[in-house]
């Protein structure tokens, strides 16, 4: 999301304090309807930020766990050639075969290891990757949900600049609450 100019609110704000001097209690009440939106907008604002940190800590994670995957993988096939070299050395009866056949046989042990970490390592990073693509759906969701929060801000203000016209704050009220209903989905 967009940061917003530090200054935008504002703009809302002395607007709502022009309605609230106005003695017009439909004024004050569209001002506090901004101000619970803003406070909504913030809300949301916050939750979407901390699903866009999930999202890029859980591909770190993956990434590093596919990191520690590749490591093992080649770790496994140095194992698996000093395994196929003690075995055919013990194959060609020459020298110390029962020595090679217990090399072989020790390194087939560690080959079986290593191929079990790999298979986890991997396995955690497909768990990492689909965790993350979970966040990066919330944070889309929260995204529409605190643009629809700002627009009926701003749609909320003209009942105020339009001296008490009604139908921009029954606007705003409406996507204030299909904001609010897509914030909410994005955690069911």
């Amino acid at each position: 999301m967009a940061e917003a100019s530090p200054t935008e609110h504002f703009e809302h704000v002395e607007h709502a304090e022009h309605a609230a001097h106005s003695g017009d209690s439909f004024l004050a009440l569209v001002s506090v309807t901004i101000a619970i939106l803003a406070v909504f907008a913030a809300s949301v604002g916050s939750l979407e930020t901390i699903e866009t940190a999930a999202t890029i800590n859980a591909k770190n994670d993956a990434v590093l766990l596919q990191n520690k995957a590749t490591d093992t993988w080649n770790f496994f096939q140095a194992k698996s050639i000093k395994k196929n070299m003690y075995q055919i050395a013990a194959s060609a009866g020459s020298g110390p075969v029962d020595d090679f056949k217990k090399q072989a046989k020790r390194y087939g042990e560690d080959e079986k290891e290593l191929h079990n970490k790999g298979q986890s390592l991997e396995h955690q990073t497909e768990a990492k990757l689909s965790e993350s693509e979970h966040h990066e759906h919330r944070h889309h969701v929260l995204t529409i949900a605190v643009t629809l929060l700002h627009v009926a801000i701003a749609i909320a203000t003209l009942s105020i600049i339009m001296r008490g016209a009604r139908w921009p704050w029954y606007s705003a009220l409406g996507l204030g609450v299909v904001g609010m209903l897509a914030a909410a989905t994005a955690y069911i």
